[in-house]
């Protein structure tokens, strides 16, 4: 029976996102097509088929100048008016366009919500990962970390104290960590929550927790000071440690 958090060949989760807000990118033709929408509310179908004809003399004249002929906003302009006009040609009689009532202006306006809801998510993790990382980083100048329980998301907090170190690894982190993961303390009750640190830490804490916990079975009680070396194997070689644990978990009586 393997231990189940052992390292895996598993692609890293990229490094916990900084604080500022996640700015969305400015998109021309997005601008085009609501401007267009303004233009044509409450247009009818004549209205809108003069708009389009303006609109594709438009596009011929800026095909003429260079720094106008690729204005994603202009072919969204263009496009757009098309579209409308297609809509209205197969409406009854006398419709005019109405956004309110237009599935594919509903359809981007649900997916824009959508993506801002995403990105107000997002802002509100970076700031939990940033404040817990100050916490984290109060407690190891106190010198108290040891005795720190480990949260839900902890694992994203040692990503943001890595990069804030310029990527160095944080020894006392990984090791607070790995003791954690080892001895099941905080969050890693859970079987869910040691299942998912497989994918959420780097193979050196993976192997120095599985390395732990079989040490602590082979000598009961033995205090975590003395095992100090199975970091420096784990850190040095995290595959020959890992290997190690599966080897003492074969060897135990009740494993046979």
């Amino acid at each position: 029976m393997t231990t189940p958090w052992m390292p895996r060949r598993t692609a890293r989760r990229p490094l916990a996102p900084g604080v500022a807000a996640p700015r969305e990118p400015v998109d021309p033709a997005r601008i085009g097509r609501r401007v267009v929408r303004r233009q044509a509310n409450g247009m009818d179908a004549g209205a809108i088929a003069a708009a389009l004809e303006e609109a594709r003399f438009g596009a011929r004249q800026d095909s003429r100048h260079e720094d106008l002929a690729d204005d994603a906003r202009g072919r969204a302009e263009l496009a757009e008016w098309e579209r409308i006009a297609q809509l209205l040609a197969t409406a009854p009689e006398d419709t005019v366009y109405d956004p309110d009532a237009d599935a594919a202006v509903q359809a981007e306006l649900a997916a824009d919500a959508a993506a801002a809801a995403a990105r107000e998510a997002e802002l509100r993790e970076a700031a939990r990962i940033a404040a817990r990382a100050d916490e984290l980083q109060a407690l190891r100048e106190l010198g108290t970390l040891k005795q720190t329980e480990p949260c839900y998301g902890d694992e994203a907090v040692r990503d943001e104290l890595t990069r804030r170190a310029g990527g160095f690894v944080q020894a006392d982190v990984d090791g607070w960590l790995a003791h954690a993961l080892a001895t099941r303390l905080g969050h890693y009750r859970d079987p869910a929550a040691r299942e998912a640190a497989a994918g959420l830490l780097t193979p050196p804490v993976l192997a120095h927790a599985a390395l732990l916990a079989e040490l602590a079975r082979l000598v009961p009680r033995t205090d975590v000071d003395q095992l100090a070396f199975a970091a420096r194997l784990a850190t040095a070689e995290p595959e020959a440690a890992g290997a190690l644990a599966v080897f003492l978990t074969r060897a135990r009586p009740e494993s046979r």
